[in-house]
Parts: C-alpha cells; structure tokens; sequence
C-alpha cells in the first residue's frame, strides 16, 4: 500500500525506527543489541510456556522476529520465509495452481 508516497510496512522491524511493525501496531525496541536478544529469548521462553494463563505461543514468532534483527542466521531465515510467503500469495492471488 501507498500512503503519502511511501510503502506501507505491515509486518517486521522498521530498521529507521527499529520498531516492530505489526498492522497498525508499533513497538519499539531497545537500542541495546544485548536487551533486544534478551527481550527475544524472554518472549520465546515465554511462548514455550504458552499453556500457562497470560502468555501464548504467539510470543515464540515474536521473539524470533526480535532476535532476528540481530542474529544473521534467523534473519537469513526470516528472509527466505517472507520470500516463499510473497511467492505463494502471488500463486495463490492469481488462479494459477
């Protein structure tokens, strides 16, 4: 989406603000690379316990998305997964099978 001539972000890190896009929610993260790997591990942690009152196992996306931003190996694998989403949306928009 186009708004004011810039693309909309709806999902992932703003890397000029380093917040968290999710739709129309912005959370920011710490400027601290140690507390946002902590923050990520924390919400991970958390989602693992996601039976329990309070938390969820939509903490576990979440954390990785974090951790993400500074850990090349889980951001390769965030890219290749938003690569293959965009993929199948587009066969999936299109009619084709």
């Amino acid at each position: 989406m186009m708004t004011n001539g810039k693309k909309e972000r709806h999902f992932g890190i703003d890397p000029r603000t380093r917040e968290i896009v999710l739709g129309k929610w912005r959370i920011g993260l710490p400027d601290s690379p140690v507390l946002r790997i902590l923050v990520g591990t924390l919400l991970i942690v958390g989602g693992v316990l996601g039976f329990l009152p309070v938390l969820g196992f939509w903490m576990i996306p979440l954390g990785l998305l974090v951790l993400s931003h500074d850990i090349p190996a889980i951001r390769r694998r965030r890219r290749k997964l938003a690569v293959w989403w965009a993929r199948w949306r587009g066969t999936q928009n299109s009619g084709k099978s």
